[in-house]
């Protein structure tokens, strides 16, 4: 999600480099369990739960009512036997009485989710004596599900989509809607809390297994479902005419419609009968939302992700013909799938297709993502590169979002700084940049490393997205660009498909790259502090002169110098983060000419100042 942000001491220690990270007692606990290493990768006994989710659901769009049955074949890869199983009821966000971290309008508050029928392993369970608590269900048992054992579970439910107050999900405009977390689903059950408790309040995000998915979706005619996963009916559901351009689409380069204005206007692209079933599959998916629409264009293209196996991504564009911004956002989500693919981080985008919906929110999920129409071609550029990145985390790799919101939004982020200027290089993308030199070092300015689930407003903000974006764009500056490719391609491997902690991260970072980058982890996810650097000094030497950069704030931050000379001519210089990896406080970089030095200023787009005002000097 694309978030809308709220607008110490030196640490000159030598022996800086070889502290090792603080762990706390609960996740230092998966290392005396084997369940994870120290290495970065999962332990000998990693394990983790996942389950084949079997979704019938009808929708109506004019009542806005969601129904259907979700049956479920959990598979208990614990050593534990669970004696409960804990749902999760994400639509209950709008229950009355439940806890929220935002005001929504009185008429999109209801009853939620009503349950009308609940088994699990044959045991009928009374409806009426359901301990709902808000997005939380918890279901005692009488049988437990033993470790490594399955077990079958059948859900009947049916809620009603908000119509305004849209969260992330709800009705866009009539005739159109973005459905998500529409179903009861197992929460997670993990090797570090157990079964995942934290209620979902509307700003921390999820945290869902890898699970199998078949889904039969019951619309009215003329209703076309975008979703999650492969189309298995195409021709069913579609005339034949636009069955045939989607297929065109999935194996040719140029952008085409699927679905034109005109087209929208004929209203005969989906089969005549009154109601007609999409039926869609998604494999190792962490989630399953769809969208839904009888006035939509639909633009398609695709291209060649893995120049080794020749595998094809589509790419989907579906919007409202009046939102005329969205004209180009077939080609920035085309060049995006790209970018992912062949520049960073350089590795075959994982899914088949990924659809840009024409929504409410700024908002990603598996193959799916629900953008809000944008004010400026820059800023439809950011969102959707932004969004588009998500695929990469927090889907391919399992991240907890809902404690570790920096372990996702941190990577779309630097995500959206290199990928937009590989679509515009006029963009000059500084999100977050400027809100954090602002309150870099405040009282409300928590470490990093602080759970997600403690945090809100500019916290939340600065510690999910700018920092920890600016905390990877200054290792990939470091270890160059093979070399970090290298270290995030061994981070992805060790957890994609997996659920890796922080220290999961931070150790297979070491891993890849080869050396301990404990010194810049602690200094800039775990300690307090801010970026201030300064020039200090402008000596004149019998080569030209030496400027010395002062780091008097505590956070490491690459030095940009701009220096121009007495014929207007200009020269930069670059300094990486490594300069004060041995807690040095000063760095002298030296400058050969024979020009008389007039200026020089520090500064560069990604990298922040707290204190401003000492990054210039003037020559007299």
């Amino acid at each position: 999600m694309r978030f809308l942000p709220f607008l110490p001491l030196l640490l000159a220690l030598p022996a800086l480099a070889q502290q090792p990270l603080p762990v706390p007692r609960n996740l230092q606990a998966t290392y005396a369990n084997g369940t994870r290493a120290e290495s970065g990768q999962p332990g000998p006994t990693y394990w983790q739960n996942t389950a084949d989710y079997n979704l019938a659901v009808t929708f109506d769009p004019a009542t806005r009512r969601v129904a259907g049955t979700v049956d479920i074949t959990y598979q208990n890869n614990s050593p534990d036997s669970l004696r409960q199983v804990w749902f999760k009821l994400y639509p209950n966000l709008y229950r009355k009485g439940a806890p929220r971290d935002k005001s929504f309008a009185p008429e999109d508050i209801g009853e939620g989710v009503k349950i009308s029928a609940l088994t699990i392993n044959g045991e009928v369970f009374d409806v009426k004596k359901l301990a709902i608590d808000a997005t939380n269900l918890a279901v005692p048992l009488r049988r437990a599900i033993g470790a490594r054992r399955a077990a079958t579970v059948r859900v009947a439910y049916s809620y009603i989509l908000n119509k305004g107050s849209h969260q992330r999900t709800g009705e866009i405009e009539p005739g159109a809607a973005f459905v998500a977390y529409f179903f009861p689903r197992i929460a997670v059950y993990d090797d570090i809390d157990g079964w995942n408790r934290v209620p979902y309040t509307g700003d921390q995000e999820f945290y869902n297994d890898f699970c199998n998915f078949k889904a039969a979706i019951t619309v009215p005619k003329n209703f076309v479902v975008w979703a999650t996963g492969d189309l298995q009916n195409a021709d069913q559901v579609l005339t034949k005419k636009y069955a045939q351009r989607l297929r065109d689409a999935g194996q040719q380069d140029a952008v085409a419609f699927v679905v034109s204005a005109e087209d929208a206007q004929r209203r005969d692209i989906t089969a005549p009968s009154p109601q007609n079933t999409w039926r869609f599959e998604a494999r190792n998916v962490t989630d399953f939302v769809f969208a839904t629409s009888d006035h939509y264009v639909w633009q398609s293209t695709s291209l060649v992700v893995d120049p080794a196996t020749k595998r094809r991504t589509r790419v989907d564009a579906v919007y409202n013909p009046k939102h005329k911004d969205y004209a180009e956002v077939i080609d920035f989500s085309r060049k995006t799938v790209e970018a992912m693919s062949y520049t960073f981080p350089k590795w075959p985008f994982p899914y088949a297709h990924e659809t840009v919906f024409d929504g409410l929110d700024q908002m990603e999920y598996p193959m799916m993502v629900n953008d809000n129409p944008t004010d400026t071609r820059d800023d439809a550029i950011t969102l959707t590169d932004h969004e588009i990145f998500h695929t990469m985390f927090p889907f391919y790799m399992g991240i907890n979002e809902t404690k570790y919101g920096w372990m996702d939004e941190g990577w779309a982020t630097i995500g959206e700084w290199l990928i937009s200027s590989l679509i515009d290089p006029k963009l000059d993308d500084d999100y977050g940049i400027k809100p954090y030199a602002d309150h870099a070092g405040e009282e409300g300015d928590l470490p990093v490393i602080t759970p997600s689930t403690q945090q809100n407003g500019g916290a939340f903000f600065l510690n999910s997205y700018p920092k920890p974006g600016m905390g990877y764009l200054y290792v990939k500056d470091l270890l160059g660009d093979e070399l970090f490719t290298k270290t995030l391609h061994t981070y992805i491997r060790n957890w994609n498909g997996k659920h890796p902690m922080p220290y999961d991260f931070f150790n297979s970072m070491n891993a890849g790259a080869g050396r301990n980058l404990n010194w810049f982890w602690r200094r800039w996810f775990f300690d307090d502090g801010y970026p201030d650097l300064a020039i200090a000094a402008v000596t004149k030497t019998a080569a030209g002169y030496d400027l010395t950069v002062q780091a008097k704030g505590s956070k490491p931050v690459p030095v940009d110098l701009t220096l121009t000379f007495a014929d207007n001519s200009t020269q930069k210089f670059h300094r990486s983060i490594a300069v004060w990896e041995t807690g040095a406080t000063t760095v002298t970089i030296p400058v050969p000419t024979k020009q008389p030095l007039t200026r020089a200023t520090l500064g560069s787009t990604l990298v922040p100042d707290s204190y401003p005002k000492d990054n210039a000097w003037e020559g007299k």
